[in-house]
């Protein structure tokens, strides 16, 4: 599953983020700079990357002044360099500086999320494991972010809660407090949504034992160590019973290569969307 970004929901979003900065009321830029003064705007890359998020940035522009010029010398998911020209904006200084904020906020945030991504799927290069993204988005965020995500060369995993089925701790929780087992729970989620895969978080070769005789589609190897992961895949595959294994939790940039060693399908970290640093990108005018 990969995200394609949605024209409306990018303005959507811009729209508000403009709101939220009173784009419509810049002080400062109506007290210095004459409403008839034009200039040129360059984005330019500060920090070697890969390029997110042009489409919120040229929507920021449009959106302040449709009669600004936008002119792309990159796209998304081109590796930057230092110093490289990434696009240019033409027109009525006002809007620029208007829309300047909220344009540099989604690319560099986006640029940093698809860089950190695009960095631990280098590590994996070689094995038969993928990169997942997860629900764990800034609010307002999701689909940039999983646009982003993707755009790094990650996969994305549920875009919401109705978007597929993950039975996770929690739920377990709820089901033995009933007397109701891993097994019920897969049967509980397949006559409710038949259709829909079903994945089950465990947390212990006893647990994905459980869950893969239940002929659930995934198992998401939760909080596990490199090496337990790969008991649990030796395990199943032994037994014939070997779902899609997703292993998440505790997994980093140091030791995201022993876990896709494993043997997994996917490793899946939170912190590629919602603790990304951002990706340093400047925009420098040039008034007329």
């Amino acid at each position: 599953m990969t995200l394609t970004l949605n024209p409306q929901e990018v303005r959507r979003q811009v729209e508000a983020a403009l709101v939220e900065d009173r784009a419509e009321n810049d002080v400062t830029t109506a007290a210095t700079v004459p409403p008839t003064q034009q200039g040129r705007a360059t984005l330019i890359a500060k920090a070697n990357g890969v390029l997110a998020g042009l489409p919120f940035a040229r929507a920021a522009f449009e959106i302040v002044d449709p009669s600004l010029r936008w002119t792309a010398s990159a796209e998304d998911g081109d590796r930057l360099t230092v110093g490289r020209e990434v696009a240019t904006v033409e027109g009525s200084l006002t809007a620029i500086l208007r829309a300047e904020r909220v344009a540099l906020n989604y690319v560099c945030h986006l640029s940093g999320v698809a860089t950190q991504v695009a960095d631990v799927v280098r590590q994996l290069a070689g094995t038969r494991c993928k990169l997942r993204d997860t629900r764990k988005t800034i609010p307002g965020l999701r689909a940039a972010e999983k646009y982003a995500a993707a755009v790094g060369g990650a996969e994305n995993h549920r875009l919401d809660l109705a978007d597929g089925i993950l039975v996770k701790d929690n739920h377990i929780s709820a089901l033995r407090a009933r007397d109701l087992s891993i097994g019920d729970a897969v049967r509980l989620c397949r006559g409710a949504n038949p259709g829909l895969k079903i994945e089950i978080e465990v947390d212990s070769l006893i647990e994905a034992r459980e869950a893969a005789d239940a002929d659930a589609d995934e198992l998401l190897l939760d909080n596990m160590t490199p090496e337990e992961c790969a008991t649990v895949v030796r395990d199943l595959e032994s037994r014939g019973k070997r779902p899609v294994l997703e292993a998440s939790g505790g997994i980093t940039p140091d030791n995201a290569r022993a876990y896709a060693e494993s043997g997994v399908d996917y490793i899946s970290m939170g912190w590629l969307t919602h603790s990304a640093p951002a990706l340093d990108l400047s925009l420098e005018v040039e008034a007329e």
